[in-house]
């Protein structure tokens, strides 16, 4: 079995524009948090999401780009080539390697503002004159890595996983495989989300998701606390560079992470919560650990989906429970939702990424707003400050809509 590294990683994400900026925010405890400003949200019961702030997208993409691509595309396809820079690669693939290098890049529902600023124009214009010729590609998920290998020179494997709120990591796991079994040298992998809009927050808030704590919005993502009362809906990318070993060794690539475990599965349960005691989480840690060949008390570090809902932060701690048993008090957990909001589709990346820099810097983030204890979540959380922590054995996870979920194991790479 080959083994896979992370060697570059880029960020966008509502509490940084960039790897460095996103770091340095979650150490310092900060909420991405704030009044929406994309659309009118007068008649809507959440009126505050997380916002990716300040974005820029003419480093990427010119102005004739820039007036169709969807937000969604801008982020993932950014995000993409900041994991390249990052990576030492620079903005392509290696010369006479690229059909080895493939891009798996997901997202929950894709150019959904696309679809929404096309419905007004064609009520107003007509479809003669309401419609871009740019709309189909605007608005397809699998744009963001088609995108991504164009730029990039990758000819390999490309399409994109489409899983909710796993998207991201099941395109990293994924991609993982690929290159296992030898199908890819390299993969560009990861997700992409923009959904604060009038369908996306307008649909949420109608299944009473959504936090509604409009008078507090840097308090409202609260995961594992006893007043958390929904998620906060956040947007962004996270996509990471992924190396067969001894290729990275022999370039010299520096090296985050390795990965060595991820697992899959369905609750086979309901559209939308999770199975009682999140029993199909607690079949993809096993899947994931025994994949990794790491025993559950190796575990030190969990990145928890931790959405600020009710039923997921109950249900996950009561999972990690009963398969880390007595392990499970010992272990840290935090869930960065507390400060990024919940970015969907890009939530598996991002986090993956974040869990790599925990690893390879020796720092984990922590849970902010977490206040009020809840008997029924009553882990190590990392509350509200950032920890120096060495740690060897890390795991992400990502659960989505349709009973799907997805768990990743990163290790630190100790050489051969």
């Amino acid at each position: 079995m080959r083994r896979v590294v992370i060697t570059g990683i880029g960020l966008i994400t509502p509490i940084g524009n960039d790897l460095e900026a996103t770091w340095s925010s979650l150490l310092a405890g900060k909420s991405g948090a704030g009044p929406i400003t994309q659309f009118d949200v007068t008649n809507y019961a959440t009126k505050f999401g997380c916002e990716v702030k300040g974005w820029e997208p003419s480093k990427y993409f010119d102005k004739r780009e820039i007036k169709h691509i969807d937000r969604f595309l801008q982020f993932g396809v950014a995000a993409g080539m900041m994991a390249m820079e990052d990576s030492g690669l620079g903005p392509k693939v290696p010369a006479g390697q690229e059909d080895r290098w493939g891009c798996y890049i997901g997202s929950g529902l894709g150019g959904v503002r696309t679809i929404e600023d096309t419905y007004v124009a064609t009520q107003q214009k007509g479809p003669r004159h309401g419609f871009s010729p740019y709309f189909v590609t605007d608005i397809i998920i699998n744009e963001a890595p088609g995108m991504v290998s164009i730029r990039t020179g990758a000819t390999g494997p490309n399409f994109s996983h489409v899983s909710a709120c796993a998207s991201g990591a099941h395109s990293i796991g994924e991609a993982m495989r690929a290159i296992r079994h030898g199908y890819a040298d390299g993969m560009i992998a990861g997700g992409t989300e923009a959904t604060i809009s009038i369908l996306g927050v307008g649909g949420f808030n109608s299944m009473r998701a959504m936090s509604t704590n409009n008078a507090n919005p840097e308090k409202a993502s609260r995961p594992f606390d006893r007043e958390r009362d929904g998620f906060v809906i956040g947007e962004g990318a996270g996509v990471v560079v992924l190396e067969e070993l001894e290729m990275a060794k022999k370039r010299g690539a520096r090296i985050y992470a390795e990965l060595v475990g991820y697992g899959s599965n369905s609750d086979a349960h309901h559209v939308a919560a999770p199975a009682p005691e999140h029993k199909g989480a607690q079949a993809c840690f096993r899947i994931a650990l025994k994949d990794a060949k790491v025993d559950p008390s190796a575990v030190q570090y969990i990145n928890a989906h931790g959405t600020s809902t009710d039923l997921n932060d109950k249900n996950e701690t009561f999972a990690t429970k009963v398969v880390f048993g007595d392990h499970a008090r010992k272990l840290a957990m935090s869930s960065t939702k507390s400060m990024t909001g919940h970015t969907l589709g890009a939530a598996g990346g991002i986090e993956a990424g974040i869990t790599a820099l925990a690893i390879a810097r020796g720092v984990l983030p922590p849970t902010t707003n977490y206040e009020f204890p809840d008997p029924d979540c009553d882990l190590d959380y990392i509350p509200n400050v950032a920890r120096e922590q060495r740690v060897d054995i890390a795991m992400s996870n990502s659960f989505g809509f349709g009973g799907t979920n997805a768990a990743l194991v990163l290790s630190r790479y100790k050489g051969d």
